[in-house]
């Protein structure tokens, strides 16, 4: 890339629009800062219409359309992949089979607060025009603080190419800390011991981990936080094998995690990537 004339970039009108002035401050690197991670359950019966509602218009008029949201995905998980979750007694879903789609956001490092006020904004007006889909329950969702990526290879797609590179799937889980414990801890277990052992030589070419923040005072009156978020972590694992074909490798997590006294899998959800524009997957939720 040529440099530009240095008077060219800085030489503006005497009016201008906020849109020229926000995006000459604060940071913009090619980062992972934090994640929108929103787990939903359609209502009985209105699977279709929320799938296209989703697809055709709030994953771009309520996410991807705003500033400093650079990447997004959505993921399914059918009756097949509903089977392999738990634990029986989950804190996050109720039943089981709760939270059936899946959509993960990043957002520029640095953009939390920019972003957040945008969302909130264009929520608030995109429900009393009549384009927010209230056939549904949220499960699982908040934004997420990014606290790092465990990957199987040295070179290869990183965190930031993760919801672009096509993989075959992506695994949720849900690990608490003990109650009254360290979630540092078992952060720095989960991140120097526990991942690293469990990716070499299978198809799980990267773990991204998240911290759940609470949802913003002003946040839509439809979605609640689930309790527990301070000893909370959340891990999104990126497979190239589709995760039903794998599923030996996460099955034993929440055992091993108890066993080790760190902490307990509240929920552990393969998920297929939907294929936009279509309905693939919609009759086989149920």
């Amino acid at each position: 890339m040529q440099p530009r004339d240095r008077e060219a970039v800085t030489d503006a009108p005497a009016t201008e629009s906020p849109y020229s002035i926000l995006p000459r401050e604060g940071p913009y690197p090619a980062a992972i800062g934090s994640a929108l991670i929103t787990m939903v359950e359609p209502h009985e019966g209105h699977d279709h219409a929320y799938n296209r509602w989703y697809e055709d218009d709030h994953f771009y008029s309520g996410a991807m359309a705003m500033p400093w949201m650079f990447a997004g995905r959505r993921f399914v998980a059918p009756r097949e992949l509903q089977a392999l979750r738990y634990p029986d007694d989950s804190a996050i879903a109720q039943p089981l089979s709760a939270g059936k789609y899946i959509s993960v956001y990043w957002i520029t490092e640095g953009r939390y607060e920019d972003h957040l006020r945008w969302t909130v904004s264009t929520n608030q007006r995109l429900l009393p025009d009549g384009r927010i889909y209230l056939e549904r329950t949220h499960v699982y969702t908040s934004f997420q603080t990014y606290a790092g990526a465990v990957y199987r290879d040295e070179t290869g797609p990183r965190a930031l190419h993760s919801l672009d590179y096509p993989y075959r799937g992506l695994v949720l889980e849900v690990v608490d800390a003990p109650e009254g414990g360290d979630r540092d801890a078992l952060l720095d277990w989960l991140r120097g011991e526990f991942l690293p052992g469990r990716l070499p030589g299978t198809p799980i070419a990267m773990t991204l981990v998240f911290l759940p923040m609470p949802l913003p005072p002003d946040r839509m009156a439809y979605v609640e936080d689930t309790p527990g978020l301070e000893r909370r972590l959340t891990l999104l694992s990126f497979t190239e094998a589709p995760p039903d074909e794998c599923w030996d490798l996460f099955a034993g997590a929440g055992a091993a995690i108890a066993s080790a006294g760190k902490g307990r899998v509240e929920l552990a959800a393969p998920f297929f990537p939907t294929l936009p524009g279509t309905d693939v997957y919609v009759d086989r939720l149920r």
